[in-house]
């Protein structure tokens, strides 16, 4: 293929003028915290999964 495609100057020029927004606040735990939750639910307090478990 002949050339580049596109020149290495303007590398990254869109990266660089869109605007740095802030980090969102979680509103949910993050997966280390809510996997263990859910280990202590099923193995440790041996309860089963979902709703309406007694039923099945």
């Amino acid at each position: 293929m002949p050339g580049s495609h596109g020149s290495l100057t303007k590398a990254g020029k869109v990266r660089s003028q869109t605007p740095k927004l802030p980090a969102r606040e979680r509103t949910y735990p993050i997966p280390k915290v809510s996997l263990r939750e859910k280990y202590r639910k099923r193995f440790i307090l041996s309860r089963k999964v979902g709703q309406n478990w007694f039923i099945r």
